[in-house]
């Protein structure tokens, strides 16, 4: 058997069995089949036997606050623990049904509900009715949340109505607006990107003859794909940044840096599983490496997968608001700390942090690998040496040197 099939794999079923690794993440126990809880808001769309998948609500048996029970964006600010995050996610029962990709409310009696959950920004009370008892487990993976207690729906009835901000009612309803178009006007409206990531997986944005729900690990990362791009588009006529920066975030077992140089843009990340984290049980070190150059990507990051568009979206980001390009070095260990995955929004999050710092400056590459150094785990060279984008840094020639 390869050894490094379950560090490639991360619970893609590569080997074609139940992943050993995820098995052992059981919460929940008695559960009704009939109870009130107030959905975080939260949908899930699987992707499993895609055009014909598995969509539903999550919802926990309780009543009240529960947005923590969903937002990364809330998980990182708080700095929840691995323990708590999973505690919050095994309370939250995956009321599911099939649905086929062009199903809409109206042929569909379960997905109205579904649709008007997704587009809320604070918690919905619903009544669920269950056929039987869920399951109790947890679906874990590196690319969407943690989802668990899956059971088949019987009857869904929202017992108030959904607080929906004025833009995504707007924009669900504007069946001539462009998905991408839509995705971009919602996230300079502010809303959170988790929320956009929802409202694109439940088929509620794009042309009308268009619209289909979206398997939610793929709608995270088009949706980080799609705002980084728009982002590109104005930074890579932005002037290059004038020093070197660098970068860097902790958070449950990820460790990021971040090295941002003078030159156009260009980007790549190095991801380091080290010996005995959650997927590396059995190798030494494992990278998985992705990169970029200026003139982007053509095919999807199969390496670093979500992760890659996470980190990327939170460069522009910071690239946009300073008004300048620049080439970055991503240097992420996933450490032993990190024994449950939690989806990509804890990385976005993570990196986002970092880049909301003021950065450590350099007046060469040497220096601000040493000071990456003092906080990584494995020697930088690990790093470096594998670095497509260190070994062409400086070799194309400068507009700067014809003026």
């Amino acid at each position: 058997m390869d050894k490094d099939l379950c560090v490639r794999c991360k619970g893609r079923g590569y080997c074609g069995k139940p992943c050993p690794i995820l098995a052992k993440f059981q919460i929940l126990g008695k559960a009704k089949t009939h109870f009130s809880g107030s959905s975080p808001p939260e949908i899930f769309v699987g992707r499993k036997g895609y055009p014909e998948i598995n969509t539903g609500i999550l919802a926990p048996q309780e009543l009240g606050d529960t947005q923590d029970f969903s937002q990364p964006e809330a998980w990182f600010a708080n700095n929840f623990s691995i323990a708590n995050i999973l505690r919050l996610r095994g309370k939250l029962i995956y009321a599911r049904f099939k649905s086929k990709i062009k199903d809409s409310g109206k042929n569909n009696k379960f997905l109205n509900v579904m649709q008007e959950i997704s587009m809320a920004d604070k918690k919905v009370d619903t009544e669920i009715i269950l056929k039987k008892a869920p399951a109790s487990d947890l679906n874990l993976s590196n690319h969407s949340p943690v989802i668990g207690n899956p059971a088949p729906l019987k009857a869904a009835r929202l017992e108030e109505n959904p607080s929906i901000p004025r833009k995504i009612d707007y924009l669900t309803n504007d069946t001539d607006s462009k998905a991408v178009s839509a995705i971009n006007e919602l996230y300079k409206s502010r809303i959170p990107v988790s929320n956009i990531i929802k409202v694109l997986s439940a088929g509620l944005l794009g042309l009308g003859k268009n619209r289909k729900l979206v398997p939610t690990r793929w709608s995270i990362t088009a949706t980080d794909d799609t705002l980084s791009k728009l982002l590109l588009e104005k930074i890579r006529f932005y002037p290059e940044i004038g020093e070197i920066l660098l970068f860097h975030a902790y958070y449950v077992g990820n460790h990021y840096e971040f090295l941002v140089l003078p030159d156009k843009f260009s980007f790549e990340v190095i991801e380091a599983y080290l010996q005995g984290s959650l997927w590396n049980l059995a190798s030494g070190n494992f990278l998985s490496i992705d990169y970029e150059s200026f003139n982007g990507r053509k095919k999807y990051a199969s390496n670093v997968t979500g992760a890659y568009y996470t980190a990327r979206l939170a460069l522009c980001e910071y690239l946009e608001k300073i008004k300048r390009q620049a080439s970055c070095l991503v240097m992420r260990e996933e450490r032993k700390e990190y024994y449950a995955p939690l989806g990509v929004g804890i990385l976005r999050e993570a990196a986002r942090f970092a880049f909301s710092q003021q950065p450590e400056k350099f007046e060469n590459i040497a220096d601000a690998l040493k000071t990456s150094q003092s906080r990584l785990q494995l020697p930088v060279e690990t790093f470096t040496k594998n670095s497509w984008l260190l070994k062409n840094y400086g070799k194309q020639t400068r507009l700067n040197k014809f003026f």
